[in-house]
């Protein structure tokens, strides 16, 4: 593994951007540490005119974006060498710097609920708060959900203990449970959290079975407490549901975003009636495995191995840069040049980076990205357009909105990198088209993320609804309940063709999204957003890519639904996951043509 030191510069992120020198970071720093308690001048002063609040608002945001360049300077020289003690210092002092102005800036939330609606509606028709109008509309709407100082107070106080049960959780799977190991070709592998999804993929069908055996021996010796870790977590929802004045745990958890709780249920609602292409799916693989029936660890391994394909860095942004020409020459120069010569992208891997991949960085900063690339690894290129996507999602949206709205929400934030994944798909497949083993690869591709990211996280978003509904109902939760609510799901998503059996149903116990509540359905939504406005923008004209790029540009100017309608996509409507699994069964169609 090479050395971070000996990396040539080409093939690194351009972090000396911000700033030229770890000398002129520091300075920044302490100039920063000097400012933390400037924002204090405004306290008790809030509601004494548009002006005042203004002014307050604008120090307060202009000290968080001198902030996030400062923590984002320290995070790129971190992440490409964790093992660097020095960098690890530079990240902690940053960390104490943005906790200490949270602390002084702690003051504006609750003293801007003490100012009447009635005046804060008048102080929003000023000129001077126009910038902020959205920001200040969003907080009027949490008024009726806002308590009283001293029960606000109270809140905040158990925050930390309302936590306990996910640090639990965590805590017992990652550090009380062991695995054992498997044998694989003769030798024994350890098995831990980060090898089972490999293992759980091997052509080897003893392996497979016998990762999965002990993987989940371990969650069943564990079950009862783990059940009891989830029902507290569950409880707490309906704590805060119930002190908020909400009408169920669901609109409370989707309350942030402005979002009906008829897109989640209508999310739910539309996928189950359109579970027929996902059987159809399972039982082409049991076919093409020889299996019959399957076992829910036949469902993971690939039907293709990878593919003899080498694709260089160079090559990959030349295929996403093709893929995307339907976006315009704007946006394809101004990625095609950040991948390459502004040197947005830390390439490749190096002894000490961190694993997996991200798009990062500030408002005045490039939006780097972080990968480890691989020729040989076509996955990489997908991984590559992904973050793409992310980054000329906040490129866009950094050089249109203020600082205060440059940011977007997770419910958008992965319709971007969908859509680009969606058109490099489309435009390998039929590059490709006569490589019959490099197209069946890219289909099954295609259907495996759809069949992971859409119609795995609506499973999921469907069990998290009804264990809310029955503690909702003060009915008891327990680990029969938890498995038996999970077996039903199981069987209802995964058909005829795959036998359900064991220990299958304690599958809900390793999922550590089910302690974050009602998140994982926005997986499901992004990509059928993301594949609709791919179709929108590749069968239409100028407008329909005008719409899109403003969709990059609304940054969080507007709530989620509404950037997206003006987008083209309507979220409250069952238009777009009809779509996505429309897609879904003609991929199907394609790859049983081709495989059979």
């Amino acid at each position: 593994m090479i050395e971070r030191k000996d990396v040539p510069t080409e093939d690194t992120w351009n972090h000396l951007a911000l700033y030229p020198s770890i000398i002129e970071w520091e300075a920044a720093l302490k100039a920063l540490e000097s400012r933390v308690n400037e924002i204090l001048q405004f306290q008790g002063r809030l509601g004494e005119s548009a002006e005042t609040l203004a002014a307050a608002l604008d120090l307060h945001y202009g000290l968080h974006r001198e902030l996030d360049k400062v923590y984002t300077y320290t995070k790129l020289l971190s992440d490409v060498d964790v093992s660097n003690s020095e960098n690890l210092g530079h990240v902690q002092r940053a960390a104490n710097l943005a906790a200490k102005m949270a602390a002084a800036a702690s003051y504006i939330r609750p003293e801007l609920f003490e100012v009447p609606a009635e005046k804060l509606n008048e102080f929003m028709q000023a000129d001077a708060l126009k910038p902020y109008r959205h920001t200040l509309e969003a907080l009027i709407r949490h008024r009726p959900h806002t308590l009283s100082n001293r029960e606000e107070k109270l809140l905040a106080m158990s925050s930390q203990a309302m936590g306990t049960a996910d640090k639990v959780y965590t805590q017992l799977c990652n550090s009380d449970m062991q695995f054992g190991s498997v044998k694989v070709a003769g030798k024994e592998v350890p098995l831990t959290h980060g090898s089972y999804g490999v293992l759980i993929k091997s052509y080897d069908r003893t392996v497979r079975e016998e990762t999965q055996q002990k993987y989940y021996a371990e969650y069943e010796q564990f079950k009862n407490s783990i059940a009891a870790a989830l029902t507290g977590s569950y409880q707490k929802d309906v704590f805060y549901t119930r002190a908020r004045n909400f009408e169920s745990c669901l609109e409370r958890g989707l309350f942030d975003d402005n979002m009906p709780t008829e897109v989640y249920t209508n999310l739910v609602d539309t996928i189950s009636n359109n579970l027929d292409s996902l059987h159809r799916y399972y039982s082409l693989r049991g076919r093409l495995l020889g299996l019959n029936p399957q076992r829910l660890y036949d469902t993971y391994v690939p039907l293709v191995a990878d593919v003899d394909l080498v694709i260089s860095y160079d090559e990959a942004v030349q295929y996403l840069v093709d893929s995307l020409q339907p976006l315009g020459e704007e946006y394809t120069s101004i990625l095609e040049k950040g991948l390459t010569v502004e040197r947005w992208v830390d390439r490749y891997e190096n002894k000490g980076k961190r694993s997996g991949a991200y798009s990062g960085g500030c408002f005045d900063s490039f939006p780097y990205i972080l990968v480890s690339y691989k020729d040989d690894d076509i996955r990489s290129m997908f991984t590559l357009a992904h973050e793409a996507g992310h980054s000329m999602h906040s490129y866009y949206a950094h050089c249109t909105q203020p600082y205060q709205y440059s940011a977007y929400s997770i419910f958008v934030a992965e319709v971007a990198s969908t859509f680009n994944e969606a058109l490099l798909s489309a435009h390998l497949q039929e590059k490709f088209k006569d490589d019959r083993n490099v197209l069946i690869y890219l289909i099954n591709q295609q259907i495996d993320d759809i069949k992971a990211t859409m119609f795995r996280q609506t499973m999921f978003a469907e069990f998290e609804l009804e264990a809310h509904k029955i503690i909702e109902e003060d009915r008891p939760l327990t680990v029969d309940v938890f498995s038996s609510v999970y077996e039903s799901l199981l069987l209802k998503y995964f058909g005829d063709s795959v036998s359900i059996q064991g220990n299958d149903k304690l599958e809900y116990s390793r999922i550590p999204h089910f302690y974050w509540s009602f998140y994982v359905y926005k997986y499901a939504t992004g990509i059928s957003a993301a594949i609709s406005l791919a179709d929108r923008v590749t069968s239409g004209g100028d407008k329909e890519r005008e719409d899109y790029l403003n969709f990059l540009k609304a940054g969080s100017s507007a709530y989620p639904l509404e950037i997206l309608k003006n987008a083209g996509v309507d979220m409250t409507s069952p238009e777009p996951i009809q779509k996505t699994c429309k897609l879904f069964a003609e991929l199907v169609d394609r790859l049983e043509q081709l495989m059979e």
